[in-house]
């Protein structure tokens, strides 16, 4: 049986006694917190009643405090007991977290991980981290679920994923972990063919008020565009069409239906590649992409075997 020890001092300093406490009996005192039902507590962790008493019993006579209030109804803590739940809580934690790392180092890692990215990226960015991932971890499943690269963090926020692949925002949630990817550099793309938008494009003077506009539904590179806009002094864009996903908006560029803020990687491996062009001169602030997870799974000993498969400078080079 695990122990756990604990000093208890004296309000001078001086030390007053020293007890072990096993680990079992903790976790049966913080279920019955929470159930504050004998009956539930026991059955959930398969003992009997009288078992479960006497292990709180034996918790009150080493502490020397009353933790409970019982009647033949209800169960209520006492000051006492809810300082000891914050003990036990703590307690409990850490002992999980030591039996993960123990767990890390003695055995190879089992289980799997769920990873979200965009399309662009589950090739651009995701194969050195795999492959590197596997070759280290080989008994551990990878699920990839690829979509709009702006939904990223919302994955990770609905629990969906462990781990997104995802553009920075700039009002990221303070539960949300982000490790550094690679600077993502933006660029306006705009249509080869012969079409009005691209003899609008072609003026001394553009008139940006009339030129359709092709926006991502929302996310960091639409921000970017909206802020890029604003600077040009074009007044209301002229939206055309709004879209989830860059390998659409590029599509609808190609065909001349207007322009449209891309990723230049993106642009660079589109299927429609040779049908469209950046727009000379169109300085836009790059953006932050990156590994997402909840901070809570930071703890988890897969998540952060990924984490660290990336290059601590960043850029993705693994030489």
């Amino acid at each position: 049986m695990y122990r756990t020890l604990r000093c208890v001092f004296c309000n001078n300093g001086s030390y007053l006694v020293l007890f072990a406490m096993d680990i079992r009996s903790m976790n049966l005192f913080q279920h019955l917190a929470t159930s504050l039902h004998f009956g539930k507590t026991a059955a959930a962790n398969h003992v009997s009643p009288s078992t479960l008493s006497r292990a709180i019993q034996r918790v009150e006579d080493e502490l020397g405090s009353q933790l409970l209030i019982r009647d033949n109804r209800s169960v209520v803590l006492t000051k006492e007991g809810q300082q000891f739940l914050a003990y036990a809580e703590q307690q409990i934690d850490q002992f999980e977290l030591l039996k993960q790392s123990l767990n890390q180092t003695q055995r190879t890692l089992l289980g799997s991980l769920n990873i979200y990215c965009s399309v662009t990226a589950s090739y651009a960015y995701l194969p050195p981290l795999l492959e590197k991932f596997r070759q280290a971890h080989p008994n551990v499943d990878i699920y990839l679920d690829t979509g709009d690269a702006a939904d990223g963090i919302e994955q990770i926020k609905s629990q969906r994923v462990d781990l997104a692949i995802a553009a920075k925002p700039d009002d990221l949630s303070s539960s949300i972990h982000f490790q550094h990817i690679a600077s993502v550099t933006l660029g306006i793309a705009m249509p080869k063919i012969n079409c009005a938008v691209k003899k609008a494009l072609q003026a001394d003077s553009i008139d940006w008020a009339s030129v359709p506009i092709i926006l991502p539904e929302h996310g960091v590179a639409r921000k970017r565009f909206e802020q890029w806009f604003r600077k040009k002094g074009g007044g209301r864009p002229n939206v055309y069409a709004q879209v989830s996903g860059q390998e659409a908006l590029l599509s609808m560029v190609a065909l001349g239906f207007g322009i449209g803020l891309s990723p230049i990687v993106v642009a660079d491996n589109s299927p429609v590649k040779d049908h469209i062009e950046i727009l000379p001169d169109t300085l836009i602030p790059a953006f932050d992409l990156g590994l997402c997870c909840f901070k809570k799974k930071l703890d988890d000993p897969i998540v952060a075997a990924f984490l660290s498969m990336v290059p601590q400078d960043s850029g993705l080079s693994f030489n």
